[in-house]
């Protein structure tokens, strides 16, 4: 319970500071075509990863509650999500699209290696990352090719 608390708690974090001049400057950027028809189901694919992730770290807990190990996972694993939801309010803040490619690829860099350290405690929670390890680089490549779009917002 406390793991899903965390989860939507730091996923929420990331909503709450959008002050609307950073939401207007979003608006006003030139999308790929690809990308505008993705946009509509992005909320989709986060919530699954979220959700996946969340799952993954309670496998991880159960196999041995309350160890050190197992304490520095959770940290580890709240550390991949604190980067993650900070793509978009550090992007939208700083104004800068080559900031929110760095995000994302530092963000893909980290589920990978946690996905690595949790796969001999638990493969099915070493699976249940792989929707973050496949959508991570797909976002951080839309990021760059907005870069293309808008090279007035690197």
């Amino acid at each position: 319970m406390i793991i899903a608390i965390v989860t939507v708690l730091v996923a929420l974090g990331s909503f709450l500071i959008r002050p609307k001049e950073d939401i207007r400057w979003v608006k006003r950027l030139n999308l790929p075509r690809w990308l505008a028809i993705v946009e509509p189901v992005i909320p989709v694919i986060w919530t699954v990863i979220f959700t996946c992730g969340a799952i993954s770290a309670l496998l991880v807990w159960r196999e041995d509650p309350g160890s050190l190990k197992t304490w520095l996972l959770m940290g580890y694993y709240l550390l991949v999500e604190i980067v993650t939801v900070a793509y978009i309010p550090v992007t939208l803040r700083l104004r800068s699209l080559a900031i929110g490619t760095v995000i994302g690829g530092l963000g893909g860099v980290l589920g990978l290696i946690l996905a690595i350290a949790v796969f001999p405690i638990s493969a099915l929670a070493a699976l249940l990352l792989v929707p973050y390890l496949l959508w991570s680089p797909v976002g951080t490549y839309a990021t760059r090719e907005l870069i293309d779009f808008n090279p007035e917002s690197i």
